[in-house]
């Protein structure tokens, strides 16, 4: 049998070319688009303006590629992570969190099956790579989680590197944010990236939702250590990178730094950050360690981090402290993959 496309992750325009191309007028491709975004149609059938040979016509060829969750844990926070399927890999799996407070509700999303990043203290590093999400799939978990109408936030911050696979998450972005899509604001999108140069540029060029750097220590050799990517993209590099954009308006750069106990949690280690990132219009999110199997780091005191966040504050860099969130299964920062031994 003949695979179907999907049609889940298409712009407006790629749905008018394929609308016109089986002969059909073009304003039918809004209406299309209108029930895959907006009214979140599963089936064709749903799709009660279309004619009813359109629809047979689309299903023919088409598939809409929702699915559902195949796996649901709740922490006793109240955050929620869930395991998705992907459509191009029936033997691969993804892994979104969604994390409710009292004034906002996030969805951290997957945008790789596994990273090539390699970090050393990171879960999903530890997988190795294993492919690219497509935008069908980067959609599916916005749209199939269980509390998607009551999302206020969404951040690339699960499985993958972001930039790694720009194009996929470029077009999900515009979905998410155009008229025709979810018709979100940019200000409640924020991608992170460890720095890819060329993903980055892209990125600072042509989007205006918020960046996240992960940075993890000011100091180089140091951040080696931690993440390989360093002797690609030097931190410095990244940074002069940053100082060509204007940070000043709507979209808002942070940089993520995780405090491990002993290794970068010192007041030196804050001095050093702030001198580096002095030049830039930005705010720094503390995230304590969230420990995982076989890495010998730990998790640093509540002293130190309130003493690391105090530093930045009083010396004019705005810091926060991230509160953890769905540790307890294995869904806080850095802690998401689908390794089967990691309980």
């Amino acid at each position: 049998m003949m695979e179907k496309d999907i049609l889940l992750g298409l712009t407006l325009a790629e749905m008018q070319e394929i609308i016109t191309s089986i002969g059909e007028p073009k304003y039918r491709a809004k209406q299309i688009i209108e029930w895959l975004y907006q009214k979140r149609a599963t089936s064709f059938d749903e799709m009660t303006n279309l004619p009813k040979a359109l629809r047979d016509k689309l299903d023919e060829q088409y598939t809409i590629g929702r699915h559902d969750i195949i796996a649901r844990q709740i922490s006793k926070d109240g955050t929620e992570k869930y395991l998705f399927s992907v459509t191009h890999a029936p033997d691969q799996a993804i892994e979104t969190v969604y994390i409710p407070e009292a004034d906002r509700a996030t969805l951290c999303v997957s945008s790789q099956v596994g990273c090539k990043m390699n970090c050393s203290f990171c879960h999903t590093g530890k997988m190795g790579f294993k492919s690219n999400l497509r935008p069908s799939d980067i959609m599916n978990q916005i749209l199939s989680v269980p509390h998607h109408d009551k999302l206020t936030n969404i951040v690339f911050m699960g499985m993958g590197e972001p930039l790694d696979n720009y194009e996929s998450v470029a077009k999900v972005l515009q979905i998410m944010t155009a008229d025709w899509g979810l018709a979100w604001s940019p200000k409640r999108i924020t991608v992170s990236t460890i720095g890819s140069k060329e993903g980055l540029k892209k990125y600072l060029s042509e989007q205006q939702c918020h960046l996240a750097i992960s940075i993890h220590s000011p100091f180089s050799v140091e951040r080696l250590s931690l993440m390989p990517i360093e002797k690609a993209f030097p931190i410095q590099s990244i940074i002069e990178t940053l100082k060509q954009y204007d940070f000043s308006g709507q979209r808002r750069l942070f940089f993520e730094y995780i405090l491990f106990d002993g290794f970068n949690d010192s007041l030196q280690h804050a001095e050093a950050l702030r001198k580096l990132l002095a030049p830039l219009d930005c705010r720094v999110n503390l995230i304590r360690y969230h420990s995982i199997p076989d890495v010998d780091l730990q998790s640093p005191s509540p002293r130190a981090v309130q003493a690391f966040e105090d530093y930045l504050n009083e010396h004019g860099i705005r810091c926060t402290t991230r509160r953890s969130r769905g540790e307890d299964i294995f869904a806080a920062c850095g802690m998401l993959s689908t390794k089967k031994d990691k309980q």
